[in-house]
């Protein structure tokens, strides 16, 4: 049966798109531990696939069996760009498209790519309508609830527009472009354009927490979590669990936690070789050490680790020296969704 937004389990619980970290591994880590997980994949050049570039290829590499339904976040400004990337996506066997209409990064927005497009939105709506078109998958954008400053009104008409051209979905990062990643998210006016539409609507930004995540769902369809998995991939499944009524038990110590890290090591070994994939797996472990005695000893020899052995030595020789010591989680603020 294909993936729709409109039949997705309620409320929507989605891994966001983060540049660098959303890879196929970090994907299927995320699924093998909460299934009902829906995934977006790396923020993906239209252009780049047009033009069959391998690194951007890469970035759609996927598991059928473990991923889906797996949603492609594309990003660019070219109409007939997006048409064709779409047509791509859909001979992939990816089951939705997601446009990026929020990234603030300078390199991005100078090309009037991402957030760019909250000052242009006719060249928005017509990528919408250009990528609906020319697929037969749910179209979704993601965005933030403005540019420079939050205008509600005008956001308002625009995420109608949004909807009126085809999109199936809205998420929504509750910060400005000019915000960057700074200050606290705003989940009011997700809220206000909620009211205002028909289509599914989730809210994005600042989930930290199984609380989080329950105070902010609100009136939304669901709520898109990034940052928070870093370093405490149980999230998703503690989430869940409030979400629908259940009981899950996420692992509290080093040891419990080690093995999970040590599935995501083979993982990216697996898709990008044990060169690179230690060299990537580097940052995931920091997250995981930190948040007791030694820590920053411990962090210093992990980013030397260069072999998947090595990282089974070093990390089971950590665990044997904190036993059944507990890990305080330690929220990090670095990561871009």
């Amino acid at each position: 049966m294909a993936f729709s937004w409109t039949n997705a389990k309620r409320p929507i619980l989605a891994l966001a798109p983060m540049a660098g970290y959303t890879d196929t591994a970090y994907r299927q880590l995320i699924k093998g531990i909460e299934p009902r997980v829906i995934c977006f994949t790396e923020f993906t050049s239209a252009d780049g696939l047009v033009h069959n570039s391998k690194m951007t290829w890469k970035q759609l590499d996927f598991n059928p069996n473990e991923e889906r339904p797996l949603v492609a976040q594309i990003f660019g400004k070219r109409p007939e760009n997006f048409a064709r990337a779409a047509q791509m996506i859909e001979e992939m066997g990816i089951d939705a498209i997601d446009i990026n209409m929020g990234c603030p990064a300078k390199k991005v927005v100078s090309s009037d790519h991402g957030s760019a497009l909250l000052k242009n939105p006719c060249r928005a709506i017509e990528l919408v309508e250009a990528t609906v078109k020319a697929t037969k998958l749910p179209v979704s954008v993601k965005t933030r609830i403005g540019s420079e400053k939050l205008d509600l009104p005008w956001f308002i008409q625009f995420c109608k527009d949004l909807e009126s051209a085809g999109v199936a979905l809205l998420s929504i990062h509750g910060r400005t472009a000019k915000q960057m990643y700074t200050g606290k998210a705003d989940w009011e006016p997700i809220y206000e354009v909620k009211r205002h539409l028909k289509i599914p609507v989730i809210g994005n930004g600042d989930i930290k927490s199984v609380a989080d995540a329950r105070k902010k769902l609100g009136n939304l369809d669901g709520v898109m979590v990034g940052r928070g998995t870093m370093g405490n991939p149980w999230l998703m499944a503690e989430i869940a669990a409030d979400f629908y009524g259940e009981t899950y038990v996420a692992p509290k110590t080093f040891a419990e936690k080690l093995p999970t890290y040590l599935r995501h090591a083979e993982l990216l070994v697996e898709y990008k070789g044990e060169e690179h994939g230690m060299k990537e797996m580097r940052k995931h472990f920091v997250h995981l050490i930190r948040g007791f005695d030694g820590a920053s000893e411990a962090r210093a020899q992990v980013v030397q680790i260069s072999t998947l052995e090595e990282a089974k030595r070093v990390l089971n020789e950590v665990a044997e020296k904190l036993k059944d010591a507990h890990v305080v989680d330690t929220p990090t603020t670095f990561f871009k969704e």
